[in-house]
């Protein structure tokens, strides 16, 4: 990453391009209606190349920002947190267990701000040990993100709605990431296989869809298993019919633009939760 986008990612995520290109307009309108300056028609041709500017720095900024999410180098504590936590685990699960946060955080990206709760132990493990150095934390969220996340414990689908479209948000994105049908998935995106790859003892563990039986777990209870399919269940609170507002973010296509690793990290290793 050069550092021109560096640059871009720290400016950005303390003021955003829209936010100056209105503030500028703003003060064009004021100056005005005060007689500062006459308005002019070469006014119009300056609004709509901010108009186009502000656009492309957004959609490139947007991209700088999830590249700068695959790539960054997280502290190396976050790994030493998770085998404190569960000892099972082996260095080569701690960096399935990494790319599964930057999986959430691509999610968080992709939601444009609105809660993504947590699916899994493992990774909830290495988000709780990130956010304990507070500055490296709001630094690199400002950057990768534009805002900072507030911490919340991993859940499952249950009686609370807020949760409810948290997760489906994170199942929606994790999805799309991997080129997986939210609706009909044929396996499982990583962040939400994790727990049970790892081996996770106290872990959330899904399989794609439900049994053959049509056995759910009841709400908040300690199932065994979860559920992908319940993600777009209307027994559940919440908005279950657009993922608790992912699709009507740009209609029905709007993870359209949200593709898998490059690299072909995202659905290898998510099919391990089948």
């Amino acid at each position: 990453m050069t550092g021109f986008e560096l640059l871009l990612l720290k400016l950005s995520g303390r003021a955003s391009p829209l936010a100056l290109a209105i503030a500028l307009w703003a003060l064009a309108l004021v100056g005005a209606v005060l007689g500062w300056w006459e308005p002019q028609w070469r006014w119009g041709v300056y609004l709509v190349f901010t108009l186009l500017a502000v656009w492309s720095l957004t959609h490139w900024t947007r991209a700088v920002r999830e590249r700068y999410i695959r790539e960054s180098v997280f502290p190396q504590i976050l790994k030493r947190r998770l085998r404190d936590a569960y000892p099972n685990v082996t260095p080569k699960d701690c960096d399935l267990a990494e790319r599964g946060l930057r999986q959430f955080f691509l999610a968080c990206l992709r939601s444009r701000g609105s809660y993504v709760a947590m699916p899994s132990r493992a990774v909830d493990a290495m988000w709780h040990a990130f956010t304990q150095n507070a500055t490296t934390y709001q630094n690199w969220c400002r950057d990768a993100l534009g805002f900072v996340p507030e911490y919340a414990p991993a859940v499952v689908l249950g009686k609370k709605e807020h949760h409810n479209d948290g997760l489906r948000r994170a199942w929606y994105w994790a999805c799309k990431d991997e080129a997986i049908q939210p609706r009909t998935p044929s396996r499982l995106p990583l962040l939400f296989a994790l727990d049970a790859k790892l081996a996770i003892p106290d872990g959330f563990h899904y399989l794609p869809g439900t049994l053959a039986s049509g056995h759910k777990p009841k709400p908040g209870s300690a199932d065994a298993h979860h559920y992908g399919t319940s993600f777009c269940d209307t027994s559940y609170s919440g908005s279950a019919t657009d993922f608790g507002g992912c699709e009507s973010l740009g209609g029905k296509n709007a993870g359209n633009d949200s593709h898998g690793d490059s690299d072909g990290d995202g659905g290898g290793d998510g099919g391990g939760g089948d």
